[in-house]
């Protein structure tokens, strides 16, 4: 058994041809406890208002203050990873993901579960590039759509089985159960982590970066102005009003400034600087561009539609908890078979084409969703359900390795943690704007939430909802057929 100070090369001795699959399943766990912690507080939303009093307004930071927390802290994933290596990164962010779930479930008051949120969500973020990572640098191109395949069908179980066991436990002993589902696999992720993560970095960090600083700045604009796009859509309400217009505009004043401090320790890295947080060298890169305009705008539909479609079963169609879990578990295990088939088409046909079939799908089954009724056939909803987690399957093992195909071997970290950070961001954006439109339509139609019962208007408003989802997905699809091989970057440096 290797011992705590195990390099890569050492490993690999070790454990021969079969260390790199090992080393994938050891990083898919901890990224499946992230995509859980993520996933499963949204079938417990209604029951958890209702213990606080709160709004759908306050609620809703339960997910979007996660959100905001992975979004940011994905910036830091490549520094992290020059610093410390592999196995101190990915272990710290399995303990402070474990103990972020621990002190959400045991918290006294609303505060306290969304700070402990809001510390889980910084160490999701953080874990969740890495795999991509390893997939294109410890597998050759024709095995890499095999590996990504192999890793999505394992990491979509997380939330096929969250929310189905999710609702069963909150059925059966409250909301505040639902944290301790993500324990047993933090504690399987660090053991693993010990046996088979390396302590080196990865091999494309380059030596002059492991001594360089944190970009304090940089992080500190893309939080802030995170946050404040986040609450000014928000504040919105459906109506323009001055602090959302101020909020909006200092997300965009926070953007501008992000870019332009990037754009100049990009260019001063070559004169051995200390590296940015984003290398805009990468949007060279066509397929990267195009593939960084998909994940958004696929995070806005996906993320949005995660927080949505529990939400419209229990307060729309009045399902209970188990039900929405009947109607997820097989939409999730259809997810996981699609995957690991669409991994094998993806090292073999273009990216272009299966991420578009797969966004068609999405939008697909977006407007089937806005056509149920409140009588609707559970099967029926189900089979819904299905159609857009079959869409999913071409999407998710195509993403990401069209994207970084064919960036230069130091430019991977960054690449993976960028595009990441845009398909999370758009998730985070994704989900204010569902509540945002729910909460605008809910009110045109005469209702609110928290009327113990659903009426024809509740149901229109999220039927809307859901069409919006379904044109956030056809938009997405004029930069999805431009997912084709471009011109290379040149080598950094």
């Amino acid at each position: 058994m290797p011992g705590p100070s195990a390099t890569l090369t050492e490993l690999q001795a070790l454990y021969g041809e079969k260390y790199r699959w090992l080393l994938l399943l050891a990083v898919m766990v901890g990224t499946m406890a992230a995509i859980m912690s993520s996933t499963i507080i949204n079938v417990a939303v209604p029951d958890m208002s209702r213990h606080f009093g709160l709004g759908q307004e306050r609620a809703q930071w339960v997910a979007s203050g996660f959100m905001i927390a992975m979004t940011v802290s994905m910036l830091t994933t490549p520094w992290l990873l020059a610093r410390y290596g592999y196995r101190r990164t990915y272990a710290g962010t399995m303990l402070v993901l474990l103990a972020g779930n621990l002190v959400g479930a045991l918290a006294p008051d609303f505060s306290l579960v969304l700070a402990a949120r809001v510390v889980a969500g910084l160490a999701a973020g953080v874990v969740q590039p890495i795999p991509a990572i390893i997939i294109v640098q410890s597998f050759q191109p024709h095995e890499q759509g095999r590996a990504g395949g192999i890793f999505g069908m394992g990491v979509v179980l997380a939330p096929a089985i969250g929310p189905s066991v999710g609702g069963l436990l909150v059925d059966w002993f409250g909301w505040r159960s639902i944290f301790f589902m993500v324990v047993p696999f933090c504690l399987a992720s660090l053991w693993l982590a010990r046996r088979y993560v390396p302590t080196t970095p990865p091999r494309s960090l380059l030596a002059k970066n492991r001594g360089g600083k944190l970009d304090w700045p940089g992080l500190l604009l893309a939080g802030g102005g995170t946050i404040c796009l986040l609450n000014g859509l928000v504040q919105l309400h459906g109506r323009a009003n001055p602090t959302a217009l101020l909020l909006l505009a200092a997300a965009l004043g926070a953007m501008i400034g992000f870019v332009m401090r990037q754009h100049r320790l990009g260019r001063a890295l070559a004169q051995e600087g200390d590296p940015p947080l984003m290398n805009l060298a990468l949007f060279n890169h066509r397929p990267f561009a195009m593939g960084s305009i998909v994940a958004f705008i696929y995070g806005m539909a996906l993320f949005g539609s995660t927080y949505l479609l529990p939400v419209y079963m229990r307060l729309g169609l009045m399902l209970s908890p188990s039900h929405v879990g009947t109607v997820l578990l097989p939409a999730g295990l259809m997810l996981g078979i699609t995957i690991p088939l669409v991994g094998r088409l993806a090292d073999r046909q273009p990216t272009h084409l299966l991420v578009s079939a797969g966004l068609v799908l999405l939008a697909t089954s977006f407007a089937l969703m806005g056509t149920v009724g409140p009588s609707v056939s559970i099967w029926l909803l189900t089979a819904w359900a299905i159609v857009g987690r079959i869409g999913l399957g071409f999407i998710l093992p195509s993403l990401n390795s069209g994207s970084l195909r064919g960036l230069e071997r130091a430019l991977l970290p960054q690449g993976s943690s960028t595009i990441n950070f845009l398909r999370t961001l758009g998730g985070a954006a994704g989900v204010s704007v569902c509540g945002i439109v729910l909460e605008w339509r809910l009110a045109a139609h005469g209702d609110v939430l928290s009327n113990p019962a659903s009426s024809p208007g509740r149901l229109a408003a999220f039927d809307e909802a859901f069409y919006m989802l379904a044109a956030l997905c056809a938009l997405a699809l004029l930069a999805a057929w431009r997912l084709r091989a471009g011109t290379r970057l040149a080598k950094p440096g």
